[in-house]
């Protein structure tokens, strides 16, 4: 039933409260200046765990609870490789392309380009990133946030986009810091709501199968009734092989995804941008420790509904109204069975994922908008609290243009991989301009300029050319184009700096080989989750 009772109510109201009291009271007891670094990055404010905390909040969303889980009942454990894999880009990126960041002091994504190569380059993917935050990422959070919301509670779908973006925007504009320290307190309930549906689908299958609720018996029965849903590399007999193809899960497309992400994207890296590296480092191995967790909440409900219904139960909460089978539906059919109570804790986690990552994403537009765009070509002699004042409108623009997009999302199905595929259509060349920026200094700005405007193209090409050429070219898995795409852009860029060397332009990116060095407790901490992921992949190969 799409109801919350009294109970969850009181829980949800806990929570509304809490979160807003405990930013209210970061904004006033941690406000130390007007400085637009203060608010844009929370210049030396937030601590290892706010940083760990804030990337997880940031990263995790409605795609994951009600995508993932859908992936999960229809593909199975291979999904979390999503999740696993970024645990170990994760430590990539702490080792090799935060001391870049730091070293130079770099505040945003396009300031870097802009120090690396030219300004016409900086601009240009300024503009770029802009466009897809706003039109892409804001939209389809506000979208799914709204739908899953509107699935499991009487609010309707626009009341669930009003609200969502209204409490973003106020979150947001208390800047990077409120963000930081109110996503532990997210984090803290997006878990917890989490385990609580993840334990009610267990409960539910133990009692199917006579295990008296027994949770440990019900992980055996997963295994034995779902064995093809334990497999993390698919091979190509499996239907699922051009989501996920075989070992391109680990060492192609799939790390290229992860590092574009985690390592080039504004409102991912803005977290540590305003740290030191220690604590940088320590903050991104915390977030990597959580990555590992991710599946245990957004992937085995999936599978866990999967056997359920395989076994004659909700037939007909899982189909839709021509009997086809929806994955997506997995998650909020689960959330309308838990109890009183128990379901506003679950409601609250959602709500915590969807707003947590609206936020960070608003926070990160109104950066680039007022720092790279704003001051660099509408007001070069604004002040710090004129910055900050753009900033804070820029949040409230982008995200009514947001909410005012998102309902025309409605045809989107299997939201997860369709997010995943659309996005890495960009992804190959982003990595390319950035790591051959920051590792080779023959890179030229004419390179980096030629590889983003063919980015997008070579990615279409490869998507379209089997069906304009009735079959004659393969048609590669998403993950594998990416990859293709990705050695061309830098087969590209690579040619053209070598061809034409330049001169003119002094790269003012300075790299320091001794920052790669670690703690003895970071190299630990990185040891252990490469060994778990090992155990994992060994065990569910």
């Amino acid at each position: 039933m799409h109801t919350l009772q009294t109970a969850d109510y009181i829980v949800f109201l806990i929570y509304f409260i809490g979160v807003s009291a405990y930013g209210y009271y970061i904004f006033h007891r941690k406000r130390t200046s007007d400085s637009s670094k203060d608010y844009f990055l929370a210049e030396g404010a937030l601590t290892w765990w706010a940083i760990g905390a804030s990337l997880i909040a940031s990263n995790i969303s409605a795609e994951h609870f009600i995508g993932m889980s859908g992936s999960g009942f229809a593909i199975g454990l291979a999904i979390s490789t999503y999740e696993w894999m970024s645990a170990a880009t994760l430590i990539i990126v702490a080792v090799f392309l935060i001391p870049m960041y730091l070293k130079n002091r770099i505040y945003t994504m396009p300031q870097f380009l802009l120090q690396r190569y030219s300004q016409k380059v900086s601009v240009i993917m300024a503009v770029f990133w802009l466009l897809v935050y706003v039109f892409v990422n804001l939209t389809s959070i506000i979208y799914l946030g709204a739908l899953a919301i509107s699935s499991v509670s009487p609010v309707s779908f626009g009341a669930a986009v009003v609200f969502l973006s209204v409490f973003s925007i106020v979150v947001t504009l208390g800047g990077m810091k409120v963000i930081g320290y109110t996503d532990v307190v997210q984090v803290l309930v997006l878990i917890t709501g989490g385990l609580i549906t993840t334990y009610l689908a267990l409960s539910l299958l133990a009692d199917r199968f006579g295990y008296d609720g027994d949770i440990l018996m019900a992980l055996g029965v997963l295994r034995r009734e779902a064995p093809e849903h334990f497999h993390m590399i698919l091979d190509k007999s499996s239907p699922h092989y051009k989501e996920l193809p075989g070992l391109s899960v680990l060492i192609g497309g799939m790390l290229i995804n992860n590092l574009a992400y985690w390592g080039c994207n504004q409102y991912i890296v803005q977290r540590t941008l305003g740290a030191d590296l220690k604590t940088a480092r320590n903050g991104i191995l915390f977030a990597a420790f959580l990555k590992l967790l991710v599946p245990l909440i957004a992937v085995l409900p999936g599978i866990a509904m999967y056997v359920l219904h395989k076994n004659g139960m909700f037939q007909q909460e899982m189909s839709d109204a021509a009997g086809n089978i929806k994955p997506d539906h997995a998650y909020p059919t689960l959330m309308n069975l838990l109890p009183a109570g128990l379901k506003g804790m679950a409601f609250a986690a959602l709500v915590a994922a969807v707003v947590a990552s609206l936020a960070g994403k608003a926070n990160s537009i109104s950066t680039i908008f007022s720092l790279d765009i704003y001051k660099k070509y509408f007001n070069a002699e604004a002040s710090e609290k004129k910055l900050v004042r753009t900033g804070r409108w820029a949040v409230i623009v982008c995200m009514l243009i947001a909410a005012l997009v998102a309902p025309s999302l409605r045809s989107l199905d299997q939201a997860y991989q369709f997010i995943q595929e659309y996005v890495g259509f960009f992804s190959p060349g982003v990595l390319a301009i950035f790591l051959l920026g920051m590792f080779w200094k023959r890179t030229t700005a004419a390179a980096a300029l030629v590889g983003a405007v063919i980015t997008i193209p070579v990615s279409t090409i490869l998507k379209f050319l089997p069906s304009w050429t009735n079959g004659a070219f393969p048609d590669y898995p998403f993950l594998d184009r990416m990859t293709i795409t990705f050695f061309i852009v830098v087969a590209v860029m690579l040619v053209m700096s070598l061809v034409k060397p330049q001169s003119a332009h002094q790269s003012s990116i300075e790299m320091d080989t001794k920052l790669f060095r670690v703690s003895p407790a970071f190299l630990i901490g990185s040891i252990i989750i490469c060994g778990i992921l090992a155990a994992l992949y060994t065990v569910f190969w």
